[in-house]
Parts: C-alpha cells; sequence; structure tokens
C-alpha cells in the first residue's frame, strides 16, 4: 500500500481535531475584547507628584521586588527585557519597562500600570503569562504602586529595545485561555487584601507584606498544582505556602520549620544575615537564591529584613522531622585513614580541603555539608547541579569577597558524582537518600556547560557594585576559589 493513502486516513482521523481546535481559537479571539477590554484602572489614573523621596521609596521597592533580575537579559541595559524565561510550554521573554515611548511604558498611566502589576493585564487588553508573578504583587499596596511608577517613569533611563515574540508553539501560544487561569488562580487585589492573615505583631504583618507580595517568595518556594498556579499564596491551614517548589532547575528549599529541611534548625539573626549577605557561619546562597541576595535582599533595611525573618520563623512546619543530630563516625573514620565507604574516596580527593572531613566547612568562607537542609532534601538536583558546575557566592557590601566552587563534571564520571553526592547526603548525621547514577546522567544532559570561576559582569552586577563595566560589557569577577 502506498503511503499516500495512508497520509489521507492519517488527516482524515485528525481533520474533526483540528477545525475543533480552530474553532475554539477563533472563538476566543472574539471574545478577547470582552474578557480583557483595553485602558487602564480609571481609579488609579491621577497624576501622580513625583519628589526625590517618592522615587527613592520606589527604587527600593523595586529592589525589594526584585524587577531587574528578571527585566534585565545579560549583555543588556537594565530594565530593558529580553531574559529568557523557561516555562513548561516554551521560553517567555521578559518585556522592556523602561519608559522609552515606543517599546517600553513610557505611555503608561498610573492605572495602566497598576493593571499589568497586580492584574496581569496590558493597557491593550493582552494578559500576561504568570511568569509575571502578578498573582503575588496584587498584595501590593495602592501607595506602593504608585511610588513604583514614579520610579519606573522618572527614575529609570528609557531605552529602545523592542519585546522579543515567545518560544511557544501555537496553539499554546494563544492567550486567550489566560482569563480563565487568571479568574481561577489570580486573585483581585481587594481579594488578596481581604484573605491575607491578620497579625498582631506589627513587624510580623510587615514580613508578612514583604513575603507574599513585592518579594514573592512562593514564586519558587510554594509547590505547584498542574495547573501551574502556586498552591497557597499565603500562610495556609494545609501548610503549602512555602513548603518548598523549584526553579530554573534548582530546588527551592521549605521556607517553614521543618526541623531537618526548613528553617526549624536556623535562627531569627541568621535568616536576617543570609538575606543580607549571601552568608552565615554554616550555608551560603547559590543558584537562583544567589541572584535574588546579589541583586535584592542586600538593598533591604534591616528592620524590613527583621520583619521578614521573623515572619518566616512564624511558620510551622508543613511535615513533622526530627532535627539533625550529628553523628562523629565517618568523621573518624576519614581522620584514621579509612575511606572505604562508598563515596569517601572522592570525598578525600576533591571535597575535604574545603569542606573538611567533619562536613563542618569554614564559617562564612565554604558551607558545612553536614545537617545542611539542601543536602537532607528528598531532591538531590541542586546538590548534584553544583558538583557538576559550581557555585559562587553573591559578592555584597556586608560580605563583599566572593568564593566560589568549581564544578567537578569535567573529571568525575556519573558514576563517581552519585557516590560522592550519595555519602555527603548520608554521612555526619545527615539522612538523605543515596542518588543514582542514571538521575546524574540525567541532570548532566540538561545542564549549561560548567560555569566558569572567571565570568562576566552583567548590567544588574555591575550596578549593584557601582562598578564600570568596559565598552565589550566584560570584566572579572573577583573570587576566591579553592
Amino acid at each position: 500500500m502506498s503511503a499516500r493513502p495512508r497520509s489521507a486516513r492519517h488527516w482524515r482521523r485528525r481533520l474533526p481535531w483540528l477545525l475543533a481546535i480552530a474553532a475554539v481559537g477563533l472563538l476566543g479571539a472574539w471574545q478577547a475584547p470582552r474578557l480583557f477590554p483595553a485602558g487602564g484602572d480609571a481609579a488609579a489614573s491621577l497624576q501622580v507628584p513625583v519628589t526625590p523621596a517618592l522615587l527613592a521609596r520606589g527604587e527600593s521597592l523595586a529592589r525589594m521586588g526584585d524587577c531587574v533580575a528578571c527585566h534585565s537579559a545579560p549583555g543588556g541595559e537594565p530594565f530593558a527585557g529580553g531574559l529568557p524565561l523557561a516555562s513548561p510550554i516554551g521560553v517567555i521573554y521578559s518585556t522592556n519597562i523602561t519608559p522609552d515611548p515606543d517599546t517600553g511604558i513610557g505611555g503608561y498611566s498610573l492605572g495602566d500600570f497598576e493593571r499589568a502589576v497586580r492584574r496581569g493585564v496590558t493597557p491593550d487588553g493582552t494578559p500576561l503569562y504568570p511568569a509575571m508573578p502578578f498573582p503575588s504583587y496584587a498584595r501590593v499596596s495602592d501607595e506602593d504602586i504608585a511610588a513604583l511608577y514614579a520610579y519606573f517613569r522618572h527614575g529609570v533611563a528609557p531605552v529602545r529595545q523592542d519585546n522579543r515574540r515567545t518560544g511557544i508553539p501555537w496553539p499554546l501560544s494563544l492567550r486567550w485561555p489566560l482569563a480563565y487561569w487568571r479568574a481561577l488562580f489570580a486573585p483581585t487585589p481587594a481579594q488578596a487584601l481581604a484573605h491575607a492573615p491578620g497579625y498582631e505583631d506589627p513587624v510580623v504583618a510587615r514580613g508578612a507584606y514583604l513575603v507574599e507580595g513585592l518579594g514573592h517568595c512562593g514564586a519558587c518556594h510554594s509547590p505547584r498544582a498542574l495547573t501551574l498556579q502556586e498552591k497557597a499564596l499565603h500562610d495556609d491551614p494545609a501548610r503549602r505556602f512555602l513548603g518548598g517548589g523549584s526553579a530554573d532547575g534548582w530546588v527551592a528549599p521549605s521556607l517553614r520549620g521543618e526541623a531537618l529541611t526548613g528553617l526549624g534548625g536556623v535562627s531569627e539573626d541568621d535568616i536576617v544575615r543570609f538575606l543580607g549577605t549571601g552568608r552565615t557561619d554554616t550555608t551560603a546562597a547559590f543558584g537562583g537564591m544567589a541572584d535574588v541576595v546579589q541583586h535584592s535582599t542586600q538593598y533591604v533595611g534591616d528592620d524590613d529584613l527583621r520583619a521578614i525573618a521573623r515572619y518566616l520563623k512564624t511558620l510551622a512546619p508543613a511535615r513533622e522531622e526530627a532535627p539533625f543530630v550529628a553523628d562523629p563516625a565517618v568523621a573518624q573514620a576519614l581522620r584514621g585513614g579509612d575511606a572505604s565507604a562508598r563515596g569517601a574516596q572522592v570525598y578525600v580527593d576533591s571535597c575535604a580541603t574545603c569542606h573538611r572531613t567533619h562536613g563542618g566547612g569554614y564559617a562564612q568562607v565554604y558551607p558545612a555539608l553536614a545537617g545542611n537542609p539542601a543536602v537532607n532534601g528528598d531532591d538531590p538536583s541542586s546538590l548534584v547541579r553544583i558538583v557538576l558546575n559550581g557555585a559562587i557566592m553573591p559578592s555584597t557590601r556586608g560580605a563583599p569577597t566572593q568564593f566560589a566552587m568549581p564544578g567537578f563534571g569535567d573529571r568525575l564520571s556519573d558514576a563517581e558524582i552519585a557516590d560522592v553526592v550519595s555519602f555527603i547526603r548520608g554521612s555526619w548525621g545527615n539522612r538523605g537518600a543515596a542518588v543514582g547514577v542514571a538521575e546524574v546522567r540525567r541532570l548532566r544532559a540538561k545542564l549549561p556547560a560548567q560555569t566558569p570561576i572567571q565570568g562576566v559582569i552583567d548590567p544588574r552586577t555591575a550596578a549593584d557594585l557601582g562598578a564600570a563595566v568596559p565598552a565589550d560589557g566584560t570584566g572579572e569577577v573577583p573570587t576566591a576559589t579553592h
């Protein structure tokens, strides 16, 4: 039988589905203007008097929201967009939010700005993908929205740069279904305010406002449903909010009170120190959290950092865990020359110089592995990723020295990495499960090339450090390596 009849039957079987999809698409396109009419919120369209104090407040709020991290591409201008954001349906590129009148938000009224930030709809009625965390920003107050608007309209340099089309294939690229997603899962500002829990302690209340709103911590640290919404936007009886999630290939651990894998064993002072400097005596920021500290939380005032920490310490654990209890057996074996355990010899050769035979590391320099929540979590992906590609601490005003761990993916096999990660997860009192070779192989295939120790200063880091970036955009990142 020839291929032609098979091809004909193939299309005949699929034609009804294709017609149905096309009909739904046309119906959605016809209904879209009714779902999201153009124009901003008339109630928020008043002119805002711009003062130096308002601009300073808006800049501080933009830091809190970490707007520069998503709306700036490496090698590009701050806030000009173009950063690729991976999503389950394809690549989304961040937009230009400089006050350029043609390609940015220079033509936005306050109402237009409010509608985009808190409701996820552009002035022409186009719904935004929830890569923009408008479900969290619905919690932001009118006064803070006005300050942000003043800053982005009058405190940011305009950049003419067209927004990039998404890399999402049709029909997933149709935007009108987002109307229903938004109606189901994104609260209005009034709903966000009404549903937010109340707190007697004003410091805790301030922390809740920052964490749930501009901080949008749940975007990474809360689990998501199959329909991709966060399972909770504020503390809930099921304890899902901030119960752990993932972002850009990194595991975002629970920020609740779990004794081993959450913040149960972390003091309020250490949370403040971590957010302000990116490190404590036992741990350091890595992955996406390093960017958050670098571009956002190191600039947040001490009072607000204290409020965030105090609020996080009120969150009950999502699951009950026994606390970490140190076990000296492995350290004693290694000091005695016994490296016979699976992965022990690789650890001695490649890790012990910095993290030490007792797994305690060096305070403020190399993180402890013993008792580390990232080591003890159910998902070992972050630990495997760091061993493969390395990691660099953020350089902050409070801790400017930037220590780095080189990647070992170029000289350790998948089996050796599985062995050493399993050794780390099961030593010194850690209770993480062993890691298989197949898991390492899968993660290696998904990761980009090994992170270099000498990096490139992108405009966000240059602005943070007050550094002068050469015309070609390159420069050495100050580091101290093993």
